[in-house]
């Protein structure tokens, strides 16, 4: 499996700011338009600025970045960097809708895999680097996943990780 560049998405969102001249905090407020008339907790300018220095970031803030560079998180694979195919773009949420991963997609996708290839669910979890068993049960519950670990899971599943994107609003 490959591995998700954050360093890479972060490089590549201030490479377009800079472009377009912007602001961090002009970045942060276009990122956020979605979110206006949602219940949704906006994204903080500290957020967008640290991604690169975590080892986890939450999927609702990657998802959007991702969405606001019209890029597909498969595009920030390591082996990857900038290639992306059509069926791994990102579903147009329009205005006032934001990009979620449907945790309870990605889990029923796991199990049936699983019992299509006749595993268990600790045989299953010991091909996924990183997880545990706990960690695949609570998808049943989503609906949050962290960047770079959901990348692990659609890899496995060999399924573009937009095949779990869902829009949600208000």
């Amino acid at each position: 499996m490959h591995a998700f560049d954050m360093r890479a998405l972060h490089a590549a969102l201030d490479d377009e700011r800079r472009a377009r001249g912007l602001s961090w905090e002009e970045l942060t407020a276009e990122i956020n338009v979605p979110f206006k008339g949602t219940t949704s907790i906006p994204i903080s300018l500290s957020t967008i600025r640290g991604m690169s220095k975590k080892r986890s970031v939450t999927s609702a803030v990657v998802l959007q970045v991702l969405r606001w560079l019209d890029r597909s998180p498969e595009s920030f694979l390591s082996e990857r960097l900038g290639q992306s195919n059509p069926e791994e773009r990102l579903p147009d949420a329009g205005a006032s809708r934001i990009l979620r991963f449907d945790t309870q997609a990605m889990y029923a996708a796991l199990d049936e895999e699983r019992h299509r290839r006749n595993l268990t669910w600790k045989q299953l979890v010991a091909e996924l680097p990183g997880f545990t068993q706990s960690m695949v049960a609570n998808l049943a519950e989503g609906p949050l996943i962290g960047f770079p670990r959901v990348m692990i899971l659609t890899q496995w599943l060999k399924r573009p990780a937009a095949t779990f994107v869902r829009v949600r609003g208000r």
